[in-house]
């Protein structure tokens, strides 16, 4: 396949719809952006990402698992404990959500982020 058939207008929207989708889906930014410090627990990470149910955090686990960007490791103990930590490809994407991090602090008025927090909610 030729370089210019792989990186058509269509090709490339498509693409950042299905990266925009997953990674704003809620709290997946948010997870990966905790995990860049380091292994977490399970209850490391729903303290660190406060209003997260337990389900819901589990859940997004499992699709960040399944998409290749978490791991999740069992330490055999005592006592037995799951951590979670970033693979290559999610550490991939770092500088990808600092420059977006960057660009959001420069462009975005905080108070849009904030009724945007708002309108997530309801």
């Amino acid at each position: 396949m030729s370089e210019e058939a792989v990186h058509t207008p269509q090709a490339c929207d498509g693409a950042l719809s299905r990266a925009f989708g997953f990674l704003g889906k809620r709290w997946n930014g948010v997870l990966i952006g905790v995990l860049t410090g380091g292994p977490a627990t399970f209850s490391g990470l729903r303290r660190a990402v406060g209003g997260i149910s337990d389900s819901v955090l589990s859940d997004r686990l499992t699709e960040l698992g399944a998409a290749g960007l978490v791991r999740r490791t069992v330490d055999e103990g005592p006592p037995v404990g799951v951590r979670y930590e970033l693979t290559d490809a999610g550490r991939a994407l770092m500088p990808v959500l600092e420059q977006l991090t960057r660009w959001a602090q420069e462009n975005l008025p905080a108070e849009q982020c904030v009724e945007a927090e708002l309108n997530s909610r309801s």
